[in-house]
């Protein structure tokens, strides 16, 4: 079964896992974010969390979250320390993200 994807889909996962998760900010990135999806884009977040658990432990809390989603999601979850690492070492992938990315969530 084929879910349409829809801006209204993909701020409701946003602020399901706002409410559920807590994070700092939540990302929209990719072909939603930046105008050019297609019929086999997924919503891609980027999730900002201060916690002490590791990255993949993070991603599989979100993933929980979501267990009963409708709509394909890839989910990058990152401490706040982890992040500035990047951005300071250049990273052109994290870089994309936080200056063109769209905003879903901020506390």
């Amino acid at each position: 079964m084929e879910s349409l994807i829809t801006k209204e889909k993909i701020q409701e996962i946003a602020d399901k896992i706002a409410k559920a998760y807590k994070p700092k900010k939540i990302i929209l990135f990719g072909s939603w974010a930046w105008g050019k999806p297609n019929k086999n884009s997924d919503a891609d977040l980027f999730i900002i969390k201060d916690e002490n658990k590791s990255q993949i432990e993070m991603m599989r809390e979100v993933d929980r979250i979501l267990c009963d989603r409708d709509i394909p999601v890839d989910i990058l979850v990152y401490k706040p320390e982890q992040l500035e690492k990047r951005k300071t070492l250049g990273d052109p992938f994290i870089l994309k993200i936080i200056n063109s990315g769209k905003v879903l969530y901020e506390y």
